[in-house]
């Protein structure tokens, strides 16, 4: 758990280097994308390399219609590079990362306490959700405050507590959206995901489509993700 904490910031800024145009921010489907790879235990040598191989092939390409835009374009060489260090795990070995804690003390108390006072934040725009804004302030404003004392040292346990402030978060907002709020969410995942979805299995589709529509819930009200991975 420790060593992947950086996943999703080495993951973009692999990206942007393969891209090689610079500063590319992902969108909501590139996270959604990156989600599912952590949650599958795919290394993070296979998400370099499929990403590689993938912008390779692009490369080689006579006719170039399009930039590449998507994370999910890398979505088969992701899958085909996990499976062959999953066939050959002798012969591709993560690198070696040190054993030292992922973050400092201070460091993960201004994390909790910023992503507290997003929560305050939003309990003041969106009243229908004032109680479970309120409710997971103060949970992070204690993980903030045990931080600070050095008293979080198991944060697979932190992080799934924090798992769980996401997922009361996420079941409150659905609850308040209309059927015409969830339907446009819908129409613009559809939208941004069709050019992909030749490229991704039935199974990954499912959870890319959930992981998508729950980080609108969280956008919608006015909270970042709460994963320690997005520190």
């Amino acid at each position: 758990m420790l060593n992947y904490f950086n996943y999703f910031t080495e993951i973009e800024e692999h990206f942007q280097q393969a891209r090689g145009t610079g500063m590319f921010l992902l969108s909501p489907l590139d996270w959604a994308m990156v989600e599912i790879w952590k949650e599958s235990g795919i290394p993070l040598a296979a998400v370099h390399k499929g990403i590689d191989r993938a912008f390779e092939k692009w490369r080689a390409r006579k006719r170039k219609t399009r930039m590449v835009n998507s994370l999910a374009y890398c979505a088969q060489e992701v899958l085909t590079a996990a499976r062959e260090m999953a066939e050959s795990p002798a012969a591709e070995t993560e690198p070696a990362r040190p054993a030292e804690p992922a973050f400092g003390h201070d460091e993960l108390a201004a994390y909790f306490r910023r992503n507290a006072a997003a929560a305050e934040a939003a309990a003041k725009t969106t009243p229908g959700l004032a109680k479970v804004l309120h409710e997971t302030a103060a949970s992070l404003e204690q993980l903030a405050e045990a931080a600070a004392e050095g008293r979080l040292t198991d944060l697979e346990s932190v992080e799934q507590r924090l798992t769980v402030l996401e997922e009361r978060l996420i079941a409150a907002v659905r609850q308040r959206l209309s059927e015409d709020e969830m339907l446009a969410s819908r129409q613009a995942m559809d939208k941004e995901l069709a050019p992909y979805r030749g490229k991704m299995t039935a199974d990954q589709l499912v959870m890319l489509e959930k992981q998508y529509l729950d980080r609108k819930c969280l956008d919608a009200a006015g909270v970042p993700k709460l994963s320690l991975f997005y520190l």
